[in-house]
């Protein structure tokens, strides 16, 4: 299939489609990726605490809450395209320079900018990308779309494991700036979404929009989408953005620790293929329901093993349902809105989730100076994970193929 630009007449097939907005996806994990392995590093480079530690991740979480709801918000109003590279360039050029600050306070306040073009990109691009495709394949092509997360999360990692220790964690966050680059063949070769050119003239104010995500047509599977995107992204940040520190304080060393994370992620790509072929059969509620479970008792089981075989076959049962979870979340949350408020509602979804970004890596690293065991801090993920799941199960309706207003 082909889809065409109306204003541009450019034409873009759906598998150029999925991999031009998947290279913005990979740029995204890449750069979230090697801050998980930059915090295990900064922890000995700068003697960082298990809160400061904790403040780099949830600073992150601050910005892309602010992004997906402001960047949400103006896609509606001036296309999905131009927010996808502005976000692009946002947070490719804080990450990069990021790479040159000598203080923890630098370091927030640009990880902030980077947090806002993360959080920006991401529901805009799937929204994008919901937009083109026919609903027959609206949600295998989305959930393919966010498998190259887990291309990104492997390049962070292998990055990570090859780069700082031999040069440091500043030659790694300059690799995050080359997605910059990227941005200006967007501007070239990528149209926009069919539907929002169809009604760009239809343009209503971001008060009106915002009121509409909330009113009583929509305000069930706002509800459900408010509390699963809290949910999910509370557990995701609390658990990946501490995944090689976890390691490193259950007795592994650095570089070892990096070994174990980049085994685990690669069971992130199984889990999304399995959930985009299943998203078309058995539909978005079964899938997200089912690997939000999955996601649980994996949390739940890491928290409590101590062999490597143990950590090595949880961590990666983590990864494969957590991400595969993801995969149908991103399908599932523009389905509940008309074009006009599309990016807005799953923005607005995005941002509330990324309170919860805000709030878990905070609270690891808060419990763990309180004390806490790791098997506790991971049952706490283990129920979040399972309210998310009782929200789509009770409030959600399913959307499998349903065409999109």
């Amino acid at each position: 299939m082909t889809i065409t630009n109306e204003k541009t007449t450019k034409t873009i097939s759906q598998r150029k489609l999925l991999g031009v907005a998947g290279l913005g996806w990979l740029f995204d994990a890449m750069d979230v990726g090697i801050l998980a392995f930059v915090i295990a590093a900064l922890h000995q480079d700068w003697g960082l605490t298990s809160q400061e530690m904790g403040w780099i991740g949830a600073v992150n979480s601050i910005g892309m809450a602010v992004g997906a709801f402001v960047f949400g918000v103006y896609a509606d109003r001036v296309g999905r395209k131009k927010i996808f590279i502005i976000t692009l360039l946002l947070f490719s050029v804080a990450s990069g320079i990021s790479a040159f600050t000598t203080t923890l306070a630098a370091f927030l306040i640009l990880r902030f900018f980077v947090g806002m073009g993360l959080g920006g990109e991401l529901p805009v691009a799937a929204t994008l990308v919901s937009e083109s495709v026919p609903a027959k394949d609206r949600g295998r092509i989305v959930v393919l779309l966010e498998s190259f997360w887990a291309a990104g999360w492997l390049v962070a990692a292998i990055i990570s494991y090859f780069v700082i220790p031999t040069y440091g964690w500043r030659v790694a966050l300059l690799l995050t700036a080359l997605p910059a680059f990227y941005a200006l063949y967007l501007r070239l070769n990528l149209p926009d979404s069919p539907q929002f050119t169809a009604k760009k003239n239809v343009l209503r104010s971001v008060s009106t929009n915002v009121r509409e995500v909330w009113s009583k047509t929509y305000r069930r599977p706002t509800m459900m989408l408010w509390i699963v995107w809290f949910t999910v992204v509370f557990s995701y940040y609390g658990m990946f953005l501490w995944l090689p520190s976890v390691m490193v304080m259950k007795g592994f060393p650095l570089i070892q620790s990096f070994q174990y994370v980049l085994i685990m992620t690669l069971a992130q790509l199984p889990g999304y293929f399995s959930a985009a072929w299943l998203i078309e059969r058995a539909g978005r509620k079964f899938v997200l329901v089912t690997y939000l479970i999955g996601t649980a008792g994996s949390a739940l089981a890491f928290g409590n093993v101590e062999t490597v075989t143990g950590l090595l076959v949880s961590g990666a049962l983590l990864s494969f349902f957590n991400l595969g979870a993801w995969g149908a979340l991103y399908a599932y949350s523009p389905e509940q809105y008309p074009t006009v408020i599309r990016a807005t509602g799953t923005g607005m979804a995005a941002s509330f989730g990324r309170i919860g970004g805000i709030l878990g890596p905070l609270l690891v690293g808060s419990m763990l100076t309180a004390g806490f065991g790791i098997n506790i801090i991971f049952a706490i993920f283990c129920v979040s994970i399972l309210i998310g799941a009782s929200a789509v199960a009770f409030l959600g309706t399913e959307t499998k193929q349903m065409e999109l207003d």
